[in-house]
């Protein structure tokens, strides 16, 4: 039993402020990738994510829908690449979320 509600109180503020869109692996992976201010292929994404096409197609939209990411499609050597960058927007809530995440961590210690 813990002595003080403080680190409960903690956690619980931090569970609140974590951003639902983030909390999947994938697009969290995601926009961690890109928060390097670089853009990436669909395939590089792919590959280090480990997820199927379509999988990470239908998360890759989530995160486009909600102007997380842009995207643009290209043609390189006569076929589709599609790019993906992470927005102000999306690097704003990546930002939010990951102080929530260090608040929940803080408040969980023993």
């Amino acid at each position: 039993m813990r002595k003080s509600s403080q680190p409960a109180e903690v956690t619980s503020k931090g569970l609140v402020k974590l951003d639902k869109l983030l909390e999947h692996r994938s697009r969290f992976g995601a926009c961690v990738l890109l928060a390097g201010g670089d853009s990436m292929t669909f395939t590089s994404l792919k590959q280090l994510l480990k997820e199927t096409d379509g999988n990470l197609g239908a998360h890759l939209r989530k995160l486009e829908d909600a102007e997380y990411l842009s995207v643009s499609k290209r043609f390189e050597n006569r076929k589709p690449v599609t790019w993906y960058r992470l927005t102000k927007k999306g690097a704003k809530a990546l930002q939010n979320h990951l102080e929530a995440l260090q608040t929940v961590i803080r408040g969980a210690r023993p």
